[in-house]
């Protein structure tokens, strides 16, 4: 299942906050890409790493690539033909799904192994 992706420019982190916690202004002010999850556990952020300075709990250093979407619900396997060759590769994910297509973050030290495995499983960088 050949896919097509690009990457994002920027550096990204994660950040880990406490459930209740309000969410920072800079992040909601944000431009770009912006995730958050809230569960009953936790509440997540993926931002800009110049975004996050200052927060706690962050990890820095991420690179974002994006799957060209979009992908209907029933579209199946798109997902896991981009973590398969990464898991093979030995390379650390942490995915975000949107109601259009999927991102997929991975260290920057890791990127450059990452597009080699992606490119090799048959995937195409836009760009390139």
């Amino acid at each position: 299942m050949t896919q097509y992706f690009s990457i994002l420019p920027q550096s990204f982190a994660i950040a880990r906050f406490e459930p209740g916690t309000e969410l920072p202004s800079a992040v909601l002010a944000s431009p770009g890409f912006v995730s958050l999850t809230r569960t009953e556990d936790e509440l997540s952020i993926v931002c800009a790493e110049d975004v996050a300075a200052g927060l706690a709990r962050v990890d820095s250093g991420w690179r974002a690539m994006k799957v060209q979407g979009p992908f209907a619900f029933d579209q199946t396997g798109i997902l896991a033909s981009f973590l398969d060759p990464l898991a093979v590769a030995a390379i650390g994910i942490f995915a975000v799904s949107t109601f259009d297509t999927d991102y997929i973050l991975v260290k920057s030290e890791n990127l450059a192994k990452a597009l080699a495995a992606l490119k090799q499983a048959g995937h195409h960088l836009i760009g390139e």
